[in-house]
C-alpha cells in the first residue's frame, strides 16, 4: 500500500452550480483532506474549458494555502509553456514568502488544446517542445544561476527552496530525470504504461541539489464506497463529460448519476462513456486496498495522488474519507 496519500481537485463545475462554487469547493476539500492527514493538496490550470472553474493555479492556491495550516499546497500543475518563467518564478516566490514550507511547484508541458485558446495566450502547439528549455529558465530563476538577463532578478524568489515536480506528459519523464526533480505520472487506467515511465525514469535520473534520488508520484481516479455499485456511480459524471466532450468538442460540467444513466446515448457515445469507465480504481475499501498494494509493488511509487471528480460532493468526501482509512493516515 502506498502510505503517502495526497489529491489534487481541478475545481470541476456542476450542472445547476456556478463556476464560483466549484471555486469554493476546492477550498473547502482542502480543508477536508489537512482534517483527514493527506500530505498535500494541488490544483490544476485549464483554459476556456466550460467544466472547469481552475484557470488560474497560483491564485487557486493561495486561497486554498490560506484556509489551511499545515498540508502542503501546490500545482498539478502550471502549464510552463503558457507563461514566461520569471513570472511562474514570482508567484511561486510570493507564495513560498507568504506560506514557508508548504508550497510546491508542479509544472506541465501540456498549451491550450485548441488553436483559439492557443492563440489567446500568445502561444502555439510547438511551445510545449520546448519545455525543458523553459524548466532550466525557471530553475535557474530560483537559484540565481540564470545568466540570460544579468541585471534580471526574481522577486522574491530567487534563493528559495520551492519544491519543484514534473507532471510526465510526453517527454515528460525524460526531462524530470535529467532536471534531477520528482515525477508525476498518471493515469493508472494504463498501469503497463506508467510503470514503463517510472523504470526509465528512475534508470535515467541524474541527482541534483533539488533531488538526491527519484521519487515516483502515480496519479489517478480513486472511488472508494460502501459498495462496489456505489464506487462506480462516483466514476459516472466525470466518464460522461468525457465522452460528450469527444463528440462534441466541448468538455460540459458535471451532470448527477442519475441524470447519466438515464441518457439515451448513441453507439459512439457509449462506446466512449465505457472506455471513460474502465481501468479505475473503485469498490470497497478491500478490493481498493488490493488495487493500490498492486500498484505500489508494480511501480514502488512514493505516493499517491488522487485526482478523483464527481456531481456529489457528499459522495467524494465519503471516498476521501475511506481512502485515507485504507492508508492508515493520521487526522
Amino acid at each position: 500500500m502506498i502510505r503517502k496519500l495526497s489529491l489534487l481537485d481541478r475545481s470541476r463545475t456542476r450542472r445547476g452550480h456556478p463556476a464560483a462554487q466549484a471555486l469554493r469547493d476546492t477550498v473547502a476539500l482542502a480543508r477536508t483532506a489537512e482534517d483527514l492527514g493527506y500530505h498535500r493538496f494541488w490544483v490544476s490550470e485549464h483554459h476556456s474549458v466550460p467544466g472547469v472553474a481552475g484557470s488560474a493555479p497560483t491564485v487557486l492556491a493561495a486561497a486554498v494555502a490560506g484556509a489551511t495550516d499545515r498540508i502542503r499546497v501546490g500545482t498539478g500543475g502550471v502549464m510552463l509553456p503558457n507563461h514566461r518563467p520569471l513570472v511562474v518564478a514570482e508567484q511561486f516566490g510570493v507564495l513560498e514568502s507568504l506560506f514557508p514550507g508548504r508550497i510546491d511547484m508542479g509544472l506541465g508541458r501540456s498549451v491550450g488544446f485548441t488553436n483559439g485558446i492557443r492563440k489567446a495566450l500568445g502561444r502555439d502547439a510547438g511551445d510545449a517542445d520546448r519545455f525543458e528549455e523553459q524548466l532550466t529558465e525557471l530553475l535557474g530563476w530560483l537559484d540565481g544561476t540564470q545568466r540570460a538577463y544579468p541585471e534580471v532578478h526574481a522577486r522574491p524568489a530567487e534563493g528559495l527552496r520551492i519544491p519543484a515536480y514534473v507532471l510526465a506528459t510526453g517527454e515528460g519523464a525524460g526531462i524530470a530525470a535529467r532536471a534531477g526533480l520528482p515525477l508525476v505520472v498518471g493515469d493508472l487506467r494504463s498501469r503497463d504504461r506508467v510503470a514503463a515511465l517510472v523504470e526509465g525514469y528512475r534508470r535515467e535520473f541524474r541527482p541534483s541539489a533539488r533531488s538526491a534520488e527519484p521519487y515516483v508520484i502515480v496519479s489517478g481516479t480513486v472511488a472508494v464506497a460502501e459498495t462496489a455499485e456505489e464506487a462506480r456511480r462516483i466514476l459516472l459524471p466525470e466518464a460522461w463529460s468525457l465522452a460528450y466532450s469527444r463528440t462534441r468538442g466541448s468538455f460540459p460540467p458535471l451532470r448527477p448519476a442519475d441524470e447519466v444513466e438515464a441518457l439515451e446515448m448513441t453507439e459512439k457515445e457509449r462506446e466512449l462513456y465505457e472506455a471513460a469507465l474502465s481501468g479505475h480504481i473503485h469498490g470497497t475499501e478491500d478490493r481498493v486496498a488490493a488495487d493500490l498494494a498492486e500498484i505500489a509493488e508494480r511501480t514502488g511509487a512514493d505516493e499517491l495522488l488522487v485526482t478523483t471528480s464527481t456531481y456529489d460532493r457528499t459522495a467524494l468526501l465519503d471516498s476521501c474519507t475511506r481512502l485515507a482509512r485504507i492508508a492508515g493516515l493520521r487526522p
